[in-house]
């Protein structure tokens, strides 16, 4: 495994083991919770990833218990105060969101190469948003899922929760999660479609080698590629999706198709060139 720099504020570890990062969320105290400091690592790990050629895939996981328990609540209440405008916005929760927050979870969704959630433990609050900005999402049996914003924070589920959850498992479950805040077991996740797949805990780490050798092998131009037609596929209808797979089999058929198709009738496997979007 090669050494590389690790981000600023050193709640985040970055590793790189031939050509798969690791982003380890790592404030284990805290089960992982959320603060600038926190958010802009995340950033600069990423940023890293963008940097290097080499890496073909990326694992985002937490360190201890939890992947990630949502915001740092203990800087919330520090931050209260009793004659505060309840009609007027938060100028220094809007700049954080936009300038630290978002990034972040931007940076994550947006990666150049394929991404994995290896959920290892409680993911509640943002951390929803952030396991699910991953490509694929893989939950240890134990883990589970809460979304606290509404009846315990009495705020709305952000980073990306309001989009990921009802693209993912339905208005009716969202809104169940956001509005009632139940705990939703690793095995209900996978049921409804909020993960890829659960697995025992003790065979987390196998399954997660198992799909980052599938996406590491494969080609990351064709990944990103496939990743942006789906996110957008329900903004279209389908004579403009048509038009949309038209245009990336224009760039990757040339690039891909030849190689791809000798490897399937050799039945062995391919082996893409690197290059990325």
């Amino acid at each position: 495994m090669s050494s590389h720099p690790q981000p600023s504020n050193g709640t985040v570890n970055f590793s790189v083991d031939g050509d798969v990062a690791t982003v380890t969320l790592n404030r284990p105290e805290t089960l992982n919770s959320m603060n600038d400091d926190f958010m802009n690592d995340i950033s600069e790990a990423f940023a890293m990833v963008a940097a290097d050629d080499d890496v073909r895939a990326v694992i985002l996981t937490g360190a201890g218990r939890g992947f990630c328990s949502g915001a740092d609540l203990r800087g919330a209440v520090a931050d209260g105060a009793e004659d505060v405008d309840l009609q007027a916005p938060d100028d220094a929760t809007t700049d954080s969101m936009d300038n630290v927050f978002h990034p972040a979870i931007r940076a994550v969704a947006e990666c150049p190469v394929p991404t994995v959630a290896r959920i290892n433990g409680v993911t509640a609050g943002g951390g929803i948003g952030l396991a699910l900005s991953c490509d694929i999402a893989i939950a240890a049996r134990s883990a589970f899922f809460v979304a606290t914003f509404g009846p315990r924070l009495g705020i709305v589920p952000d980073l990306g929760t309001t989009w990921q959850l009802p693209m993912r498992v339905g208005r009716a479950r969202a809104l169940g999660m956001t509005l009632l805040g139940e705990r939703v077991t690793a095995d209900q996740a996978a049921e409804w479609g909020l993960v890829w797949k659960t697995v025992d805990d003790a065979e987390l780490d196998t399954a997660v080698a198992q799909v980052v050798d599938v996406l590491r092998r494969s080609s990351p131009a064709a990944m990103a590629r496939i990743r942006s037609a789906v996110d957008g596929a329900m903004q279209r209808d389908l004579a403009d999706q048509l038009d949309v797979e038209m245009g990336h089999q224009a760039v990757l058929i040339p690039r891909n198709m030849s190689h791809g198709a000798e490897a399937f009738l050799a039945k062995t496997d391919p082996s893409f060139p690197g290059e990325r979007y």
